[in-house]
């Protein structure tokens, strides 16, 4: 027989754990802010191509030389393609980027892809919709929980999301990783991924309810936790393992990508067990709330 571990024995070490890591990463992200990329605040791009294997650090220094103090190099797929990111509102700055670079190519010139621009404007549009698209999945969420679950499973699931949102947010608010559409992708799949994780605890406590009668909340949560426990961790080992190697061989595109998922799926793991559960727990969760409300039949008081 599998012996249960106590969760729930820690959960006041845990809360005090959550509350110092939300308030840090609140901290900086109203001190610091998000460091926004191209995509949300205008910007020009240059997809540049060599004919041998570029040397991305030469490329920099080259761009601080011409006077590009603010631009991002970084590796596009074959190790002769390169992506120049750079702030500004001249249309005309990816032309000039790529003047320069071709004038001190040397015995390896550069070959001008593509040049793109993208407006204020349509950076800020982009950063409301990505906004309003991640308040619009809380908010799906929150309508399928209504339905799928009694109302404290959905206060619970809910305040875990917000966690894991929030925290991820915050770290990279921190180390002022670049928040592009690429990670806000990847903050909406975190958002899918906790809430998966939260629901398969949920549904475990909902029929222990059912089987372990004389059992508490607590121990009915504890007994819940340490059944799913293989499962949970199956799961997220083997998905962090996957996202370790996008962090270590997808190259600079995907690194803001790959370290907003890592983080998030560590928090939702965290959060799944010592959030969700805890907020059952304040909200007195009992098997009187999963018992579905009497329907009421009509008198008939005819004679």
């Amino acid at each position: 027989m599998l012996r249960t571990i106590n969760f729930m024995g820690v959960r006041n070490v845990a809360f005090a754990v959550t509350m110092l890591l939300t308030l840090l990463a609140l901290g900086s992200w109203f001190v610091k802010g998000l460091n926004f990329g191209l995509d949300f605040t205008g910007g020009t791009l240059i997809e540049l191509t060599y004919e041998r294997p570029a040397d991305l650090g030469q490329v920099r220094e080259e761009l601080v030389k011409s006077g590009f103090h603010e631009a991002v190099v970084q590796s596009f797929g074959a190790t002769t393609d390169l992506l120049v990111r750079m702030p500004g509102d001249d249309p005309q700055l990816g032309n000039k980027v790529a003047d320069a670079l071709k004038a001190v190519g040397g015995d390896n010139p550069a070959t001008v892809k593509r040049v793109e621009f993208v407006g204020p404007q349509v950076g800020e549009e982009l950063r409301d919709q990505g906004g309003l698209g991640m308040l619009l999945a809380l908010g799906g969420i929150l309508i399928y929980l209504a339905f799928r679950f009694q109302w404290k499973f959905a206060v619970g699931a809910i305040v875990s999301l917000i966690h894991d949102v929030v925290v991820t947010m915050g770290i990279l608010s921190f180390f002022q990783i670049t928040f592009d559409l690429t990670v806000l992708a990847a903050v909406l799949a975190i958002i899918g991924y906790s809430l998966n994780d939260t629901i398969v605890v949920f549904d475990r406590v909902r029929e222990n309810f059912r089987v372990l009668r004389k059992a508490s909340l607590i121990e009915n949560i504890n007994i819940s936790t340490t059944q799913t426990l293989l499962r949970t961790v199956a799961t997220s080992v083997s998905t962090l393992l996957a996202i370790a190697a996008l962090l270590v061989f997808g190259g600079d595109n995907l690194y803001g990508f790959s370290l907003a998922l890592f983080i998030g799926v560590l928090a939702g793991t965290y959060s799944s067990i010592y959030i969700a559960n805890v907020v059952l727990i304040w909200l007195n969760l009992s098997s009187e709330d999963l018992i579905p409300p009497a329907k009421t039949e009509g008198v008939d008081d005819r004679p």
